[in-house]
């Protein structure tokens, strides 16, 4: 038997249509009960022994994770029918809808891949030793502590360590924290009397595995909230003081930290010999994960907090999403609008939120008028992440539109942009932010809303971010002839040459990080596909003669995938052999400036040489009188007459 989707109408507060969710989504239902998870549950009980079964609800979990224990057999899959789609002001007509979440809670997701972080209990305690020696006294029977006090309060026992100092820097996460401290000093632990202290020393190093910040000041990592194993408090604040200590005693054994995101080097923009491109990455993570690692970045996985604000705006897709990654969310959102549309549905509506809009969902749909019937709540883990081509890809597959509902943490800098990209590519009636608290004032804001017209012909975008959303923005724009013009630092977009001005020294092609740039080596010609620029600046950064602009657009039309001429000359001929080399007009202008001032080309025939190829200046140079690569004679052998004769002579 294959799996079946336990329905219930809760008491019969919802319309439920099991046919019509099992011809959409080609799954098993079971009749519609009413009260499953209380005098129904004997029924529940039944189908789950008969083969894998998936709840339709969430309030009840437990109920039924307890009930699978009690028979021995699998917990059941869960997923939110009622509050997503049965509570509604329009939850009579929420059948495709329904079809189209049953579906998606049952697509197959990847796993996050994910490396094990252990903390062993090594805890360090920066603040006042008022506060701190008494969280130290609690928490030393449990884990190892060391407490830096800030003041000079006194020790009065030996159950932890003290040390007095500043701490200069902290790096490092849950199980691998690294701390400088300046000016330690440790506890003399012998003699009678108050503990003496050791003379201050600068450049001390340590490493724990939670720091408990008590300072009530700066905070020594950037976005402490989203660092694991950093917990701080308001010394003043006994009750929060008092969190800390519990908190911490969680912290203790091994954690699996998923690994949000994954980095190819090579695909990297960030620099090339020195000169900086790319650093969209660097300037968005907020905890500081990202750092220059050469010609490219570094991520330390154990410091990112898997916003996911870096692979939204990387240009290159050397920065990739795990959580989920790309393919798998176009997965679900596809198999959403396909199933909305087989059940009978016209113009869905996608809405991405985190848990913070489900619990106000959950909030609209039990106290108001929920959720329309043709809005698509699609949770992700982080929102932050969700950038232009996700939007575009929804957007392609048949959604009429896409909204992200923000929580009150939501990093914005990455999706203001990214909205931004994507209103210029398809416009701004389909695409927006919802930024709400009040789950009233939401469903108000959605039930408003003037939904335009979805795409007549939906389709599948795949690859990697930039390949969908070049593929959904040639569905949305069909008619488009000319490049559209996107705002300052998108990603795609053309290269200008002032040909006037360029001398063809490729410095721009060696440099170019996506081989957007490229020579001719049969003839001076710089030569450009569009499609692969990322617009890094790189090469308007190197230019030497700022011959180079930037021009941020996308042309859907197949000469962006094909190499154009931006500048071109004549080769000049060597005056000896023939060979074309370098560049006429380069060449001309260089003899204009030495020939007979510089010493070197002084006379007719020293100039000629700059207008001779590699192989025959070097062949003239070896046979002047002056030649440049030629020593001193060789010493004559000395041989044994030599010897005899100076015997002779003296």
């Amino acid at each position: 038997m294959g799996t079946k989707i336990l329905l219930c109408d809760c008491a019969g507060t919802q319309a439920l249509d099991p046919e019509r969710i099992e011809s959409a989504c080609g799954l098993t239902c079971s009749k519609v009960h009413t009260t499953l998870c209380t005098t129904q549950l004997q029924s529940a009980a039944d189908l789950m022994q008969e083969g894998e079964a998936v709840i339709a609800c969430l309030q009840e979990q437990e109920v039924f994770q307890s009930l699978a224990e009690d028979l021995g057999i699998d917990t059941p899959g869960f997923f939110d029918l009622r509050d997503r789609a049965g509570w509604s002001e329009q939850g009579a007509d929420a059948a495709p809808k329904m079809a189209a979440l049953a579906a998606e809670a049952l697509l197959p997701q990847p796993v996050t891949p994910s490396v094990d972080v252990i903390s062993e209990g090594t805890c360090f305690i920066i603040g006042p030793g008022a506060v701190g020696f008494d969280l130290a006294e609690k928490l030393a029977g449990t884990l190892a502590v060391t407490i830096l006090t800030t003041d000079q309060a006194e020790p009065t026992s030996r159950a932890f360590d003290v040390v007095r100092g500043k701490v200069k820097s902290v790096s490092g996460a849950l199980g691998g924290f690294s701390l400088r401290l300046d000016a330690l000093q440790q506890v003399v632990p012998g003699g009678r009397g108050a503990f003496t202290w050791t003379d201050p020393k600068d450049g001390a190093h340590s490493a724990c595995d939670i720091i408990l910040d008590l300072t009530g000041s700066t905070p020594f990592v950037q976005a402490p909230a989203k660092r694991e194993g950093y917990l701080r408090a308001d010394p003043k604040d006994a009750v929060a003081v008092e969190r800390l200590a519990f908190e911490a005693a969680q912290l203790v054994g091994t954690f699996e930290k998923p690994l949000y995101v994954r980095l190819e080097e090579t695909l990297c923009a960030h620099s090339r010999a020195e000169q900086v491109g790319c650093s969209n990455c660097l300037d968005v993570c907020p905890t500081g994960a990202i750092t220059p690692a050469g010609e490219h970045v570094s991520i330390d996985p154990m410091v990112c907090a898997g916003c996911g604000a870096c692979a939204a705006l990387c240009p290159s897709t050397a920065i990739t999403y795990e959580d989920p990654s790309v393919s798998a969310l176009l997965s679900r959102m596809h198999i959403l609008a396909r199933t909305y549309r087989r059940a009978g549905g016209s113009a869905p509506r996608l809405l991405i939120h985190d848990a913070h809009g489900s619990e106000m969902i959950r909030l609209s749909a039990r106290f108001g008028r929920g959720l329309p019937s043709d809005v698509i709540p699609l949770e992700l883990n982080v929102i932050s992440g969700f950038g232009h081509a996700e939007m575009l890809a929804a957007l392609a597959h048949g959604f009429a539109r896409v909204d992200v509902l923000l929580a009150p943490t939501t990093e914005r800098d990455a999706l203001d942009r990214e909205v931004a990209l994507a209103h210029a590519i398809a416009g701004s009636d389909g695409i927006g932010l919802i930024d709400e608290v009040d789950p009233d004032a939401m469903s108000d804001l959605l039930y408003g809303q003037d939904v335009p017209q979805p795409l007549a012909d939906p389709v599948l975008p795949l690859g990697n971010r930039r390949q969908i959303a070049r593929l959904a923005a040639q569905a949305l724009n069909p008619q488009a002839e000319a490049p559209l013009p996107l705002p300052e630092n998108a990603p795609y977009g053309a290269v200008a040459v002032n040909k006037d001005s360029c001398t063809l020294c490729l410095s721009c092609v060696s440099l170019c990080p996506s081989g957007a740039l490229i020579d001719n080596p049969d003839k001076p010609q710089l030569n450009f596909q569009q499609d692969a620029c990322l617009q890094c600046g790189m090469c308007k950064t190197i230019c030497p003669e700022d011959a180079i602009t930037l021009v941020p657009q996308l042309d859907l039309s197949d000469a962006a995938l094909s190499q154009q001429v931006l500048n071109e000359e004549e080769p000049f001929a060597c005056v000896e052999c023939g060979a074309l080399f370098g560049v006429k007009s380069t060449v001309e202008r260089i003899m204009e400036k030495l020939s007979g001032t510089h010493p070197m080309f002084a006379t007719s025939d020293q100039a000629r040489m700059i207008q001779m190829c590699d192989n025959c200046r070097v062949n003239t140079q070896f046979q002047q009188q002056d030649n440049p690569f030629q020593s001193n004679p060789k010493p004559r052998v000395v041989t044994t007459e030599d010897y005899y004769s100076d015997r002779k002579d003296h």
